[in-house]
């Protein structure tokens, strides 16, 4: 299957140099070229792509506020987003997550990591290894002081399915959960994926961000 690409940047030679190294790739096609939020919003509409590359700073409307709208089209298959950064930790990354995005990559990233991330993110996996993800979430997470842990926003998932649910938002893998739980991955990944479609999430990272969010996990020092 072919995986259709959108890339929304406001420099059209990082575009570009984008297009030249994802079309010389089997299975990969550039479908279209946005300039501006409003542009990659749009396109993604009429295209349908499965990964929209979201560069954050654009003139007009930015990409924080155009994954958000692509977000909120609500397809769950396609049209993911992935972020493209300077820097590895900035203010606007875990607000992109919060937005829907799937994941982030460096601007700087060698071309073979590249093409592996437009990979992972439309095979529908989240672009940020547990230890990435924990460190985004240590950083910029602010539990809300008046929700209990494990509020109304978890009330449809299992006990077990909460446990499992708290070791994610931890960081930990799928095997390491297996291992702590005594299940077996297969299991672990069953769990996850009922997790996804009780609580409408499109994947790990924004389980992470909601198990935050509902206080069920705290981030490190608080």
């Amino acid at each position: 299957m072919t995986i259709r690409v959108l890339l929304a940047d406001d420099e059209q030679l990082v575009r570009a140099g984008f297009r030249l190294i994802l079309e010389s790739e089997p299975g990969i096609e550039v479908v279209g070229e946005a300039g501006n939020g409003g542009e990659a919003v749009e396109l993604t509409r009429q295209l349908d792509p499965d990964v929209v590359l979201m560069d954050i700073q654009m003139p007009g409307m930015d990409g924080l506020e155009a994954t958000r709208q692509i977000a909120a089209l609500g397809r769950k298959e396609t049209s993911r987003v992935l972020i493209l950064t300077t820097f590895e930790v900035d203010e606007y990354v875990y607000e992109a997550l919060r937005a829907g995005a799937s994941g982030f990559l460096l601007k700087r990233t060698p071309a073979a990591d590249f093409v592996a991330g437009i990979r992972v993110v439309a095979a529908g996996e989240a672009l940020l290894a547990p230890s990435v993800t924990r460190r985004l979430i240590d950083q910029f997470a602010q539990r809300p002081a008046a929700k209990p842990a494990g509020g109304k926003e978890l009330a449809d998932i299992t006990e077990r399915e909460r446990e499992v649910l708290a070791l994610v938002a931890r960081g930990l893998s799928n095997a390491e959960i297996a291992d702590l739980l005594v299940l077996s991955e297969g299991t672990v990944k069953t769990h996850i994926k009922r997790i996804f479609m009780k609580l409408n999430l499109r994947d790990r990272t924004q389980a992470v961000i909601l198990a935050y969010d509902v206080g069920l996990v705290e981030p490190r020092g608080s």
